[in-house]
């Protein structure tokens, strides 16, 4: 599964819009990023040609298993990247700007070191 940042942007958004609304649509998408519709239609219909994404005649949207897994991965690295910063006296919307950013530039492995190593020292 390669996909770039801006599709894993998309995927994470659906995720967590999927956690607080009964039902996402390309609008609450835009809403979210403040982008425009259009945009987000292009958008849509890319992650669909590539399976992350179904969408119902009635507009509404679904990860597939693929885009799941994609959008819960990187939502998972936002919120520890998030609490990390944090934790570290950053303030929580610079934190979370810049979880957004991390959460897509590091390998599997390298990510696992790097919580892995945070978890242990956290811990002490």
């Amino acid at each position: 599964m390669t996909t770039n940042e801006s599709a894993e942007n998309y995927l994470e958004t659906i995720y967590d819009l999927g956690k607080k609304l009964p039902v996402v649509r390309s609008i609450d998408v835009a809403t979210e990023l403040g982008f425009k519709k259009s945009s987000v239609s292009v958008a849509m219909k890319n992650l669909k040609a590539k399976n992350y994404i179904t969408v119902t005649d009635a507009g509404f949207i679904y990860l597939t298993d693929s885009g799941k897994e994609i959008a819960s991965m990187i939502s998972e690295r936002h919120a520890f990247f998030s609490n990390w910063l944090v934790s570290m006296g950053i303030d929580s919307e610079t934190a979370s700007e810049e979880a957004c950013r991390m959460e897509h530039i590091l390998s599997k492995k390298s990510y696992a070191a790097i919580k892995d190593f945070v978890e242990k020292h956290l811990d002490a």
